[in-house]
């Protein structure tokens, strides 16, 4: 086997952690999907399980796929694809840190920056340089690529949260405002996608999701 190949296989085996690594979000779980999932997570928990980093990242892969004609700008899919699958590997070693800790977030930029370092470090030179420039660019926010990918990442977790009742939004005692100036930056990657979830973040206030 060559260096290469190995220093590859290295990294796709370290990033089969992020399976591991569950979010505050909620799954939307099928209730006409019969006992395949029951077998494995139980009648009761298969319905309230939280996602896990894999299946977000899988997840805002196919909202840029499908969404990517509501952005603002036009934009190269692929490479906003790439970003957002790589954009959340540094969890394996900074752990998710909730959007509202105000004190996980004090030092959150230090811990995903050594995690960077290891994890992309992984990978052969051309493979880590070229990936750790696309987290970097997510992070910064500043191309219409990152913008559109960062828009994906809010959204996802909004429209879960909506459709499940605001289970989440519930446990933690958020506000409407929390929620509504932590996203507002959906607008910077699509203008359309921002005033639609507005419209859900007015429902979720009528309906006693958020305070």
């Amino acid at each position: 086997m060559s260096d290469r190949l190995q220093s590859q296989l290295t990294f796709l085996l370290e990033a089969d952690k992020m399976k591991s690594l569950y979010r505050q979000t909620y799954i939307i779980a099928d209730e006409s999907r019969g006992a395949s999932m029951r077998e494995y997570e139980g009648e009761t928990e298969v319905h309230h399980r939280r996602e896990n980093d894999a299946e977000h990242s899988f997840h805002l892969a196919l909202f840029a796929m499908v969404l990517a004609e509501h952005s603002n700008e036009p934009i190269d899919i692929l490479k906003v694809i790439k970003m957002v699958l790589v954009h959340d590997i540094v969890e394996i070693d900074a752990g998710d840190t909730y959007c509202y800790d105000v004190e996980g977030n004090k030092t959150k930029a230090a811990r995903e920056t050594a995690a960077a370092d290891r994890l992309f470090g992984l990978l052969p030179e051309d493979q880590r340089d070229e990936y750790r420039a696309l987290w970097e660019e997510f992070e910064r926010m500043d191309t219409p690529e990152s913008r559109f990918a960062a828009a994906m990442d809010h959204m996802q977790p909004m429209l879960l949260n909506h459709t499940k009742g605001g289970i989440s939004w519930k446990e933690h005692g958020t506000t409407s405002d929390m929620v509504r100036g932590r996203n507002s930056c959906i607008a910077d990657g699509s203008r359309e996608l921002w005033e639609h979830m507005s419209r859900c973040l007015d429902d979720a206030v009528k309906n006693g999701m958020l305070k």
